[in-house]
């Protein structure tokens, strides 16, 4: 599963107001969702400023990651400074229970969500340890991280790049 949240919310919507960052979550889906479904996952939901998906293998969520990030960066080259899309990413592979086309539970959905809305900064991609292992073996550079957040220590990878030209 990829879990996406706008970095950023408070500090623009109490400098431009709700309308405006309303505006902003309007464009990231129109970046996110193509991105989503042409890597083959499907976003389950949308709430407020994140945006969940699942996917068949982390690898197709890390492609839509990165493939997110593109598209931000091309809205980002064309609108003024303070319709920037930031976005940060937490991503886990592992049992979840799916509810109907909406909702998604179990330990790596917290998880991810904890390191996509928590812990990774602007245009970050962190993945939890059994979606790092579960990737295909040379395909991307990643780092562990640690971070101590709610009572846990969580073990985690940074993506740092993908080590191949995509193809």
């Amino acid at each position: 599963m990829l879990i996406l949240d706008m970095y950023g919310f408070s500090r623009l919507t109490v400098k431009h107001g709700i309308i405006h960052y309303l505006a902003m979550i309007q464009q990231m889906e129109d970046c996110a969702r193509p991105a989503v479904t042409g890597n083959g996952g499907r976003v389950l939901k949308q709430e407020a400023d994140n945006l969940f998906a699942i996917f068949d293998n982390p690898s197709d969520a890390v492609e839509a990651a990165l493939d997110i990030f593109r598209a931000f960066e091309a809205v980002n080259a064309v609108v003024a400074d303070e319709r920037d899309l930031h976005g940060s990413i937490g991503i886990g592979y592992g049992d979840t229970l799916v509810i109907g086309d909406e909702d998604l539970f179990g330990c790596e959905m917290n998880l991810a969500c904890k390191l996509g809305e928590d812990l990774a900064g602007p245009s970050e991609i962190l993945l939890t340890a059994p979606a790092h292992a579960a990737l295909r073996p040379g395909q991307y550079e990643c780092v562990p991280a640690s971070f101590a957040i709610s009572g846990l220590e969580l073990d985690c990878y940074r993506l740092v790049r993908r080590l191949y030209p995509r193809s």
